[in-house]
């Protein structure tokens, strides 16, 4: 599945577009250079509703459960969301800045938020994620690559990897093999592309 990026407005075709009011302008000399891939389920372990879409728009009813209560009053967001069944869900166009790495860097660069694009999967660190959400994500980053070249394979990292002790997703779950063997056949696409692991 080929899907593509519209240049003027930082949308993804394929993709549900629901706007988050947390994003803001990126700084004007950044480069969109790094795609940081989450996790996230809400409630915690659980899958499905629209509780997710509910938190990066603001509307996330704390009374709905109690872990709620404790994260109704953050202002987060990630750029897409890509469900168990494979859907896809844009919260804030690629080109702006979304608020999903929090206190992070990446060689040396603090402030991840910057220059990088943040894609959130549903599930667990410790439950595998589903074949099509890799298959997603890999048509996705595929997608980003063309539309902001500076993206390449090992510039595909976990939030973990940017913000390392403060959080663990995507999880030791999470198969990275199985997403460079996915991109593997756009080597050409994604320059200098590895195979090594970024969580190891």
């Amino acid at each position: 599945m080929e899907l593509s990026v519209d240049p003027e407005t930082g949308l993804l075709a394929a993709a549900g577009y629901l706007p988050s009011p947390n994003c803001d302008a990126r700084p004007p000399d950044s480069s969109i250079d790094l795609v940081v891939v989450h996790g996230i389920s809400l409630p915690p372990g659980e899958f499905g509703g629209g509780h997710i879409a509910a938190l990066f728009t603001n509307r996330l009813d704390p009374g709905a459960h109690p872990y709620f209560a404790e994260i109704a009053h953050l202002r987060v967001s990630a750029h897409l969301l890509i469900r168990r069944d494979g859907e896809l869900l844009q919260f804030v166009p690629f080109h702006q800045r979304a608020w999903h790495a929090g206190v992070s860097s990446f060689e040396g660069r603090s402030a991840c938020n910057d220059f990088s694009v943040g894609i959130e999967l549903e599930g667990v660190d410790d439950l595998p994620y589903e074949p099509v959400q890799l298959e997603r994500l890999a048509a996705v980053i595929r997608a980003l690559s063309r539309a902001y070249p500076a993206i390449r394979l090992d510039r595909v990292v976990g939030h973990s990897d940017v913000a390392p002790g403060r959080k663990t997703d995507p999880g030791p779950a999470f198969d990275w093999r199985r997403l460079h063997a996915l991109l593997e056949p756009h080597r050409p696409v994604l320059a200098r592309a590895t195979d090594t692991n970024p969580t190891e």
